[in-house]
Order: C-alpha cells, then structure tokens, then sequence
C-alpha cells in the first residue's frame, strides 16, 4: 500500500495510538489513510477489533471495496446496514470478524439490545473509524455512541478503543464570527475524544496537486415574469385565508417559511381540537408544495403533484368534515384554469433555461461527462429528472440520466430503496449512467472520480453541504454551477457560505496551534459539561415519560379525534415499532389488501397491508405480521394524545408522555395465538 507524503503526514499520531481527526478536502484519499491505519492497527495490537462507522447506507459498500482492496486477506471483513436482511447477530458478527463496517445506527442498537446474539459493548472494538466526523453533534446517532464512550472514559474506565475521525468539512456549527466557529470545532473536537487535528503542513502544496478545485460559476436568471399560474395559485390560497378568518397568518407563500408556520398551524389545531383548521392547514402545505415545485421547475409539475393529493384525499377521506368538501371543489373549480396556464410554454421557468445551457455545454465537449444535479427536495429531483427525460435533445447529446434520492419512506413522495439507490450508483460509477438528479444522500462520501460537473440548483444550505456537494466534482478541470435566481435568498445563502468556509479553516487552524496543555483543558471541560448535559437532558425525558399512567392518555385518530384506545394499549417491537395489542382495536380500522412494499427482510416480522380509520380514511400505518401474529403498527403523526392535561400532538414516539412496555409475544398475542 503506498501513500502519498501527506497522507503519511496526517495519520503519523494515529499510528502511535492517538485519538486524532484527519481533515482532509474530498478525493484526497481520506479512506486510503484511514485504511492504513486499520491495517497498522491490526498488525500491532493484540486481539485487535476494528469497526467503522458511517452515515449513510451506499457507503458500506463502498468502504468495504476501499478497505479489501488495501488490507491483507488474512482479515475478515464483515459489513453491515438497514437493507442487509436476515443476517447473524452484531454481536456475533463482531465477534468472528476482525474489521466491521456498518451503518452507525447498527451500532447504536447493538450497545443498547440485551439479546446475547446482538448485543456488544463498546470494549470489543480497539479502534472506531468514524467517516464524516462533523454529524457527531447534538442528537446525532454518532453523537449518542461517542456520549456512552465518553461517560465511560469519565469514569475511569482504560477498555475504550481509539477513535479515528474523517472529515472534509468540520463546519463553523451556524456561528458567524472566528470566537463561535472555535467552539463548534472544539466541541467537536470534545465529542469524539481528540487530542489533535490533523491536515498537511509540510505537503500542503502537495496535497493542492492532487486536490483540484473545480471553476465555480453562478448562473444566475430573472424571476418569472409574468407567473399566471404562480398567481392563480397564490389567488386560490387567498381565499382559503379568508375562509380560515386568520388574519395573523402570513401570507408569505412559496416559501419555507410558510412552510413551517402552516405545520405549526397544524399541530394547535389538532391540540385545541380545531379540526377544520387542522385540515385548511394540510391543504395550504400541499399548496405551498406545489409553489415550490413550481418555483424549482415547471408549472406541470407543480400541478401534478397538487392533483395527486388531490386524488389521494378523493379516494381514501370520507368527506366528514366540511372543509374537505370546500377546499375539494375549490381545487376543481380552478384545476382546468390551472391546467391551461400550465401548458403554456410562454412562462417557462428562466432556471431551466440556465440548466439547459449548462447541461449542453458539458456535454457537447469531447470526451465523456458525468455530473450531478443537486436538488433540495425529492419532489424537485424526480421533476427535473421527468424534464430531463422529455428533452429529445439531451439524448441526442448521450446524456443519460436518473434520480437518486433518499431511502426513507415520505407520505408526499416516492421512496428509492436502498437496493435501487445502490444499483444507481454503481451505474453512474462504471459509466452505464452520466447525470443524476440527487438530493443530499449523494453529498457526502460517493466516491466517482471521473465525475466532472456539479449543478447545486436553487439550494438554501450551509457551508458543509455546499462543501460535500463541491468535492464530487474531482476530475481535472470541473465545473461547478450555482442555479438560482438573481437577488434570492439561495444566492445570499451561497454567498454567505463562502465566508463561512473561510471562516471554518481559520478556526481550525487556530486550534491547530494553541498550546496542548490548554487545549486539553478547553476539552475536559466541554466534555464535563455536555455530560452534565446529557444526564440533565435523560432526568427530563424520564421526567416526560413518565408524567402520565399509561391507562390516563387516550389515543386519537389525528384527523377526526376519533377515540380509538388507550396508551396502556401499546407494545414496543424490537424497542422501536409500536404496536396496538388491544383485540378490540380492529373495530376501529380497515386494512388494505395489499401488503406495503418495503425493501428489506426483517429477522421475525414482514409487512402486511396499510391500515386507516374506519371513519374517516385517515392512514395510520401497516399491519405487521410478527411471528405469524397480525399486530396493527402505528405512526405517531396519525394519532393524537388526549392526556388528563389536554390533548398533545407529539413527533416522535420517544416523546410521548407515558411508558411504553417491550411486547411479551405469548402473553400480548394470546389473544391471536388462542384462536
């Protein structure tokens, strides 16, 4: 294995056995000298374990390919992620292979399961390798791994294995002055352990050789003007204003902001047990959706979208309430007027003008291109593919292209799985594909050498995305193309992102050269403090969950507040799904006869069909078949909670205010397993 100067340079304190990050930029082979590390590691230290960790399901793969290819074949290589299917315990696996490399969350589960064949301990692992280091904040999975490591460190304990952080893009954490971006890093810094920070000093103009940046450009266009179709849009939400008599609500629409006032709008209405509001709120955020769309793409597509929902809530809403019937035949009032402005070539969108040009230019020149098109939604990513696709003249110019976005599951949007997102990528890697429309899921860690123009499209990020999205580009002579519109809030964005980077390489080269003796100083008290944290954070969540008697809390539907149990009702599956084990739960929903399609094969469960209220159509989740035993899984967002204090609308199952119990699979399921 050879490594360049720079690379022997930033791992030289990892091979003495230190705790260091190695920030590197993208595509400068920061995987290669991790690997080394690992092999080293391997070589030197008696009974040596290796795991690493990453944030994103593609990049198991991936790694495995970087790190086979670099370390004897004497070791065993284990991977492991949410798509991997029936597979041996972690802790087994663990345990009869010398280098893991698995998804965090893997992880995070293992250290917390009892089962003997699952669970490991922190302990069994000498060295954790943990690529793209900068998540390890707040609440972060990688966070909640490093918080148990450094409890156990602050109690004395020598068994805790060295850590390895990858980076290209520490951040500044949201501060904008140098004072600020120096507490984000070393509280980074703090969370992962570190005694050092290491880039190339001596090699640094070596490191400029083979770290080319790509020619960054803004193209920049008008706003529609006119925007007939905007407009109507803008006319129809008007009106549903004045029919919700709210004259506070601002009428900012098109926007993120909108956005977020109208979920806002949404969860008061369901606690005050306002349901009409509740539902002009859901359509005003389809609204907004469609503006949105509208404003990335094309009109068409926004319209689509408004009219899939609109389908959607025809056939599975009953009608119960009279706001539905309102806000159903306002939309097809105007849905023929809409259609016509839609169809209108004269009020195209001046950005696809712009990402038309670009994608010609890079693509006429000789030889090969490939690029990717960065989107902030899946909404925008599978439009722009759609347009993509129904341009006669990008194929002609050999442009082959398709969508890549996230493999979670979205009640707005189609859902790639995980085995889709890894045959796209191989795909775009050996060449078969030359364009992808992505979201963020493609920013971090995809590894495409050849991969020589990135389109960041209308984007509202921060400097980290920006900086992730910019090192896909890695071949000789890139280009790197800001889309957005002259005078927005994304072009202010961008611009301030710049400032920030430079702003990030100040601070870290500032703690770079303090003294060691402060710097250690400055990191045991961020540690003392964010434990201190942490546990004062865990007293208030018990404190929550443990506010009500799980009997006291009723449970119901959030769309009709139909009353449809109890929280003493719920089991915990596998410590995550939960489920209703009352028998007399099935009076209140209906089940589809189609099993829901997920791409994955669980060890003691599969899926069985969707389930909604019998009243008014509203989902709720799926039916889950657990060891031959029908059990009705819920999403929280379907269900309000009606406690002895007033109703709550609560995110996140972790945050509801009772206790749930683990299912007792022969005493919950009697019921079924007696019949």
């Amino acid at each position: 294995m050879e490594l360049r100067p720079y690379q022997w340079e930033v791992i030289l304190p990892a091979l003495e056995g230190k705790n260091i990050i190695i920030w590197l930029p993208t595509g400068t082979g920061k995987t290669r000298a991790a690997a080394y590390v690992a092999k080293r590691h391997l070589e030197t230290v008696d009974g040596a374990k290796v795991a690493v960790l990453v944030n994103k399901v593609h990049l198991v793969t991936q790694h495995k390919e970087e790190f086979s290819h670099l370390l004897d074949p004497k070791w065993n290589i284990a991977t492991a992620s949410g798509d991997s299917g029936v597979r041996a315990g972690f802790g087994h696996m663990s345990r009869t292979n010398d280098l893991v490399i698995c998804t965090a969350e893997l992880l995070r589960l293992a250290l917390i399961s009892t089962e003997e064949e699952e669970h490991v301990e922190l302990s069994a692992f000498s060295l954790l390798i943990v690529d793209e280091c900068h998540h390890t904040q707040k609440d972060s999975v990688y966070n909640v791994i490093l918080s148990l490591y450094l409890e156990r460190k602050l109690q004395g304990a020598r068994d805790l294995p060295q850590v390895l952080g990858l980076t290209a893009s520490p951040g500044t954490g949201g501060a904008s002055t140098l004072e600020g971006a120096k507490k984000h890093i070393l509280q980074l810094c703090a969370n992962l352990d570190i005694c050092q920070i290491m880039s190339p000093q001596k090699h640094y103009e070596q490191l400029e050789e083979h770290s080319p940046q790509p020619c960054k450009r803004y193209d920049l266009s008008q706003e529609r003007n006119p925007d007939p179709f905007g407009d109507l849009l803008k006319k129809v939400m008007d009106k549903i204003h004045d029919r919700l008599q709210m004259p506070d609500l601002s009428r900012d629409f098109g926007s993120q902001r909108y956005e977020q006032q109208v979920v806002e709008l949404s969860k008061e209405a369901v606690e005050q047990g306002l349901l009409q509001r509740r539902v002009f709120a859901v359509h005003l955020r389809r609204y907004n959706d469609a503006l949105l769309i509208h404003g990335a793409v094309r009109a068409v597509d926004a319209l689509t979208l408004l009219g899939s929902f609109y389908e959607e809530e025809r056939m599975t809403k009953v009608g119960i309430f009279s706001a539905e019937v309102w806000l159903l035949r306002l939309f097809e009032e105007h849905k023929e007027a809409l259609a016509l402005l839609a169809s209108d070539t004269r009020f195209e969108n001046p950005k696809l003008e712009d990402l038309e040009r670009i994608l010609q230019e890079q693509f006429s020149t000789p030889g090969p291109s490939r690029g990717i098109i960065f989107t902030r939604t899946r909404q925008s990513a599978h439009a722009l593919f759609l347009w993509i696709q129904e341009q006669p003249r990008f194929g002609q110019l050999g442009i082959r292209a398709h969508v890549l976005t996230g493999a979670g599951h979205s009640s707005q949007t189609i859902h790639m799985t995980q085995r889709e997102q890894q045959e796209v990528i191989q795909k775009f890697r050996a060449g078969t594909l030359n364009l992808l429309v992505a979201t963020s899921v493609a920013e971090e860690g995809l590894d495409i050498p050849l991969c020589n123009m990135i389109v960041r499209y209308g984007l509202l990020t921060n400097e980290i995305s920006m900086m992730q999205a910019r090192g896909r580009a890695r071949a000789s002579q890139s280009v790197y193309s800001f889309v957005a519109t002259q005078g927005s809030r994304e072009l202010h964005r961008e611009r301030t992102n710049e400032v920030l980077e430079s702003l990030m390489k100040q601070a870290v080269s500032e703690i770079q050269r303090m003294d060691e003796t402060e710097f250690r100083e400055k990191i045991l008290a961020l540690q003392l403090e964010a434990v201190s944290q942490r546990r004062a954070q865990a007293a208030k969540k018990l404190g929550q969950r443990t506010e009500f008697q799980a009997d006291t809390v009723r449970l119901l539907c959030t769309n009709c507040a139909e009353p449809v149990g109890y929280g003493s009702d719920l089991r915990k599956v596998e410590g995550t799904h939960h489920v209703n084990v009352n028998p007399n739960f099935t009076f209140y929903y209906k089940a589809s006869l189609k099993p829901v399609t997920i791409d994955r094969t669980f060890k003691d469960w599969q899926p069985g069909g969707s389930i909604s209220c019998k009243k008014c159509g509203e989902v709720w989740g799926l039916e889950m078949i657990y060891k031959s035993v029908k059990l009705p899984a819920l999403k929280i967002r379907s269900l309000v909670l009606e406690t002895p204090r007033g109703r709550r609308k609560v995110k996140q199952w972790s945050k509801v205010p009772f206790q749930v119990a683990d299912l007792d699979y022969v005493r919950d399921c009697d019921f079924q397993l007696t019949k």
